[in-house]
Order: structure tokens, then C-alpha cells, then sequence
């Protein structure tokens, strides 16, 4: 009788206390992707099918020295990278499988962030200077003032860029101005613009590349005339590749001898990870900024509206380059984060969407998030962020919810520049990037956009565009752009009318107005 007693209580516990399933591994080949972001790096695995296999993850510090000023330190994130990849391949280990059955590596990483190194000790020389840093505000006035026409876009049709606070040429002329070490490493040739990989190389792709206003859009290297303006020694800069090819192995750790084969700017890489490789077809990543690509083909397309026009991909050496129109927002998913740590008006990211469906509408209420200015497409880095139309009425749920239609608005404005600048009507937007985790988000986005939203299940397109570039550089992809995915989509259809979207968008334009002139 005790016997049958114990094995009844031991039923009722296992009942009670259910293991975790056991995870299943897919089998190999596997490729890894190395996704440096502006809050966190990433490594994970994908097998053949565009399936996540595992992952491990690390945020790192930010660095805010000045006001507007962002830093990261680059030896701590190649530390939280390093360990990523070792977590990965311990838990390979863990479950019977060697981690030889990774046969490739893409990185995908924040593109205007500016680093800088001694190539012979092979350390930084500087802390990176963030994408979204804004200290380069005067330096960018002046250059604009040092061009023949006096105009912010005196180099768009070479480069595709304006003159602003946003990509690295200017952060690389604002360090050889004021940190003498780089000075003296760029009169030296000591000093490399960029990231090394595998043991020396000083590489990286076109994408990359197009992000700095050096690269001519045209011929895909390094223009002379715009290095000669900013005072940039070519020596400094990497060779740029293709965005699929055997760049070097890793040459040690877990990994060593696997080839680093795929090399995409992080929005770059979501555009092929969200398979448009149709012109015409574009995505949005809602991330700590916002960022949309649109594919505009074999030929590059100058914008007239605010836009920027940039490398889309080159999926090997002899592949065509592709390009594409990109709208960039400096604030989305950081707006979220400022009401969580600064104003303490949310616990945890994941509320801002809880108390947002609390109510119907914002009261009135509308939230610019302009903390590093405005990028497209309105360019204007004398805004600032701004809340207005509160009334006692306002509670932390309209707030929420004004942080939440800011997004949605910012969005809707670049994609008007992008309709018309590419020619293609926008009838579906794709979406991946953390905040579009949100139901409610994506709702809003739906409504106020006027379109129908697609957001696929593996929210992870990031990795799997520098995954699928890397795959393809070793064989393990044919086609890609016969690719298919498992990952199910979620659609969001509008479900406001004409009318109201159209009131809401006048309200947002007179508050964008307000945010205007503050610096």
C-alpha cells in the first residue's frame, strides 16, 4: 500500500512540475549570424531553411558623454560577441552536435556608427561614435558652407546622401579634428576607418560602404573628390566587396577556420531578409529607429523628396548591385525606452502597448520624439522632441499611446516620399524589428498608414539577411531569390476611415511644426 502511495504522489508531482519539452535541433548545415545592434549583439543560428536553431544575446552600455552624444566601447562589444558565439556553440555541444556544423558566418551591424583603429596594435583609438550622435551639428554647417553650391546635398547624386549629422565621413572628419591620437595615426597610415575581420582584413561591403558618403553609387569605390573634400587618406578606408563572398576565416575560438562569408548593413540585411528582391517591394524595421528600404532596381534613384538613395545589396562579386530608396527615422522603439528609465511613466517596454489600448484615441494629445532631430523626411536637426495638446484630461495611457502614433507617423511620412519617388504604389508594407512585436502598434500602424501591414513570425530578418548572404557565398544556396521561408505572416488591415486618418495626420503636421527651430 505505501508503495502505490508513493508512486501516486510521485504522478501528481510530475504533473504538477512538467519538465521543459526538450529542444529539438534541426539538422545541419547550419549558418551563424553575427547581428551587432545599437543596444545589443546577437549571434544566432540558422539552419537551411531560414529557421531559427538557437541564439544567445548581450546588451552592452551606452556611453552618453555630452548631450546628444552617444559612445560604445568596441573592445566590449567584440567581448559580448565572443561570448555569444561561445554560448551558442557550448549549448551545440550540450546536445550532441558539433559546432562544425556551422559552415558560415554573416555579420549584420549598425552601418553609420564610426570606428576607428591603430593597424599596428590593432586597438581603437576612440570610443565608436553612434549613428544617431548629433555632435557633428556645427561641423556639418561648416562643410556645407566649404561646398561650391552652399547645399546639404552638394554630393547626393555621387553618393546618394546629404550632408548631416548622420553618416560617418562626418563623424570620421569631427575625430581627425579633435582627438590628436587619430590625427596623428591618419598622418602616419596607421590608422583604419571601420572594423577589421579575421586576423587583419580591412574590409567591408557595398552597403556599408554607401553609408559613408565616400562611395561613388555608380563605380562602387571609394570617390576621389569627395575623400579630397573631406581630407580622408583612401589609405584608411577598407576595400569594399560584394555583400556575399568568402571575406577571410575566423581564425580562433569555437569557429576557427569557418569562413566570414556574408557582410550586410543591419537595414540592408532586413530587406533580404524579408525577400524583396522585386523592385518596388519594401520593408520597415522598427528598431531604437525606424528605418524603410524600398528596392528600386539595377539603377540608382535620386530622391526629391527627402529621401536617401543607397546600395540595397550585391549578392556576390559578379552579381548586379542592387539599389535602394531608404527613409530613416532617428527615434522609435528609443522613444519607449525614454519613458521606461526616464520618465518612469512605464515598468517594462511591453506596457507602452498595454496602457495604449486602454483608450480609444490620445485626447488630443500628440508626442515628437525629435531627440536627435528629424532625419527624413524632413531633415532637421534643429528639432527636438515635443509633447503637446495636453490637457488635465491626459493620462499616461494617452502618452502611450502618442508615443505609439508618433512611430505610425513618422513612418506614413516617408512612405508619401517613397511613393513617389520610387513610382510604385504602396499598397503592403512588410515589417520586422522588436516593437513590432506590439499588436497594438502594428494596428495603429495599419490605420493611420491607410495600408495593409505584414508581419511575418520569425521577427528575426535581420540575421537571416546576413545569414542568406553568407549561405550563398559557400553553396548552400542556389537562387535566393526562389527563397521561401516557413515563418507565417500576421496582416493588419485598416480599420479606420479615410476621414479620420486624415484629421489625425493634420494634428500630427501642426506638432511637427512645434518641434521645429529649438536649437
Amino acid at each position: 500500500m505505501f508503495e502505490k502511495l508513493q508512486e501516486k504522489v510521485k504522478s501528481t508531482l510530475s504533473n504538477i512540475f512538467k519538465d521543459e519539452p526538450e529542444k529539438v535541433f534541426p539538422a545541419g548545415p547550419y549558418i551563424g549570424s553575427i547581428d551587432n545592434g545599437t543596444s545589443s549583439t546577437r549571434f544566432i543560428l540558422f539552419d537551411t531553411k531560414g529557421n531559427i536553431v538557437t541564439s544567445s544575446q548581450s546588451e552592452f552600455p551606452q556611453y552618453y558623454p555630452n548631450a546628444g552624444w552617444t559612445e560604445h566601447d568596441l573592445d566590449e562589444i567584440y567581448e559580448y560577441t565572443v561570448k555569444c558565439i561561445e554560448n551558442v556553440c557550448a549549448e551545440l555541444e550540450d546536445n550532441g552536435i558539433s559546432p562544425s556544423e556551422i559552415k558560415a558566418i554573416g555579420i549584420t551591424n549598425q552601418r553609420e556608427t564610426t570606428c576607428v583603429w591603430d593597424k599596428e596594435t590593432g586597438k581603437p583609438l576612440h570610443k565608436a561614435i553612434v549613428w544617431l550622435d548629433v555632435r557633428t551639428r556645427e561641423l556639418v554647417q561648416e562643410l556645407i558652407n566649404k561646398t561650391e553650391s552652399k547645399d546639404a546635398k552638394h554630393f547626393s547624386k555621387k553618393c546618394g546622401l546629404p550632408l548631416s549629422t548622420y553618416f560617418s565621413a562626418v563623424k570620421l572628419k569631427w575625430l581627425l579634428n579633435n582627438v590628436p591620437q587619430v590625427e596623428e595615426a591618419h598622418k602616419d597610415n596607421r590608422l583604419m576607418f571601420g572594423t577589421k575581420l579575421t586576423g587583419g582584413v580591412h574590409a567591408t561591403d557595398v552597403t556599408n560602404a554607401s553609408r559613408t558618403m565616400l562611395m561613388n553609387l555608380e563605380t562602387l569605390q571609394w570617390d576621389e573628390e569627395i575623400c579630397q573634400f573631406f581630407e580622408i587618406n583612401k589609405s584608411c578606408l577598407p576595400a569594399i566587396k560584394s555583400s556575399s563572398e568568402v571575406y577571410g576565416n575566423v581564425v580562433a575560438g569555437p569557429l576557427e577556420g569557418v569562413p566570414i562569408s556574408g557582410i550586410l548593413g543591419d537595414q540592408q540585411s532586413a530587406l533580404v531578409g524579408q525577400l524583396c528582391f522585386k523592385q518596388g517591394q519594401l520593408k520597415n524595421t522598427y528598431g531604437t529607429g525606424c528605418f524603410m528600404l524600398c528596392n528600386t532596381g539595377s539603377k540608382p534613384v535620386v530622391s526629391t523628396h527627402g529621401l536617401l538613395t543607397t546600395v540595397g545589396y550585391k549578392l556576390g562579386p559578379e552579381a548586379e548591385c542592387k539599389y535602394a530608396l531608404e527613409g530613416s527615422i532617428a527615434t522609435a522603439g528609443a522613444s519607449v525606452k525614454w519613458l521606461r528609465d526616464n520618465m518612469g511613466i512605464i515598468g517594462k517596454a511591453s506596457e507602452v502597448g498595454e496602457f495604449a489600448q486602454k483608450v480609444d484615441n490620445t485626447g488630443g494629445v500628440y508626442f515628437v520624439p525629435a531627440f536627435s532631430g528629424l532625419f527624413a523626411p524632413h531633415w532637421r536637426d534643429d528639432a527636438r522632441g515635443t509633447i503637446v495638446g495636453i490637457t488635465q484630461y491626459t493620462t499616461k495611457e494617452h502618452i502611450c499611446r502618442a508615443t505609439l502614433e508618433a512611430v505610425s507617423f513618422q513612418t506614413k511620412d516617408i512612405m508619401d516620399s517613397m511613393e513617389i519617388d520610387s513610382g510604385y504604389p504602396i499598397n503592403l508594407l512588410r515589417v520586422d524589428g522588436g516593437m513590432t512585436m506590439s499588436d497594438q502598434l502594428m494596428q495603429i500602424q495599419a490605420d493611420i498608414a491607410g495600408v495593409e501591414i505584414d508581419r511575418p513570425s520569425m521577427l528575426e530578418t535581420t540575421a537571416l539577411g546576413a545569414a542568406l548572404a553568407a549561405g550563398r557565398a559557400v553553396g548552400l544556396f542556389e537562387d535566393l531569390e526562389k527563397f521561401e521561408t516557413e515563418a507565417s505572416v500576421s496582416k493588419f488591415k485598416p480599420q479606420i476611415s479615410a476621414e479620420q486618418r486624415q484629421e489625425m495626420t493634420k494634428g500630427w503636421k501642426k506638432a511637427l511644426e512645434k518641434s521645429m527651430g529649438w536649437v
